[in-house]
């Protein structure tokens, strides 16, 4: 009799595969391919920052063609959308490996009140999309003087007399 070391999640490992057997026989459909998977879901990398004058939104959009990308500002909402495409120029059946996601991306973000909605200009340089966002005019913050106070004056006052 062989003696044979005891692995306490064998029967774990072989449950979960069963489990797994049962959902993929009793519902093929929600199985994607692996091709697709990757062609459909993908989000750009963004940042957004700000500064004095105004927020600043930028999206790392590598592969991407600057008229394949729409920028939208409606009820407060800032919506990027576009499309990275595959390029046919290697058939897919002769790849070996594809990471890089491909397909159409949407990314929305909710913009605070005080953005001034008539200047906001973009700009698209090497894969990298920078939205500026510039604050209205009344919202931008105002250096405020520290007066003395009116005894202290009238003190200054008595005492240079």
């Amino acid at each position: 009799m062989a003696i044979t070391k005891w692995d306490p999640f064998r029967d774990l490992t072989v449950l979960r595969d069963r489990m797994n057997r049962l959902f993929e026989e009793a519902f093929p459909s929600l199985r994607l391919e692996e091709s697709e998977l990757m062609q459909t879901t993908w989000a750009p990398a963004v940042d957004i920052y700000e500064t004095e004058n105004e927020l600043v939104m930028t999206a790392e959009l590598p592969g991407v063609n600057e008229k394949d990308v729409e920028i939208k500002v409606e009820d407060n909402t800032l919506s990027i959308k576009g499309e990275r495409k595959l390029e046919k120029e290697t058939k897919e059946e002769n790849y070996h490996r594809i990471e890089r996601a491909y397909g159409s991306f949407f990314r929305s973000f909710t913009l605070p009140n005080y953005i001034d909605y008539d200047n906001i200009a973009a700009e698209f340089e090497n894969g990298l999309l920078r939205v500026h966002l510039p604050k209205k005019t009344e919202v931008k913050p105002k250096k405020v003087k520290i007066l003395k106070p009116a005894s202290e004056e009238k003190a200054v006052e008595k005492t240079s007399k």
